[in-house]
């Protein structure tokens, strides 16, 4: 499907990095073994960005086209 809007782009870019993106690396960066109170606050900090990445892409299921498979109609 070609990119109609900004929007649209937005939404494409956001859920590709939700699908693609491998934390790991930074996971091992950021965790030393045996750290527990470190992986802890690495999977509290990935919980939230991950929710502010979907709660962005909510945002913009009503503004896709709507021949989109995700398109939603905006409710008031």
């Amino acid at each position: 499907m070609r990119a109609k809007t900004i929007p649209h782009v937005e939404y494409e870019i956001f859920n590709h990095l939700l699908d693609t993106v491998d934390i790991e690396p930074l996971r091992h960066r950021l965790c030393p073994v045996g750290d527990k109170v470190a992986k802890e606050r690495f999977e509290k900090g990935f919980e939230s960005a991950a929710n502010l990445i979907n709660n962005l892409c909510e945002r913009r299921l009503h503004r896709l086209p709507e021949q989109h498979p995700d398109y939603k109609e905006k409710v008031e």
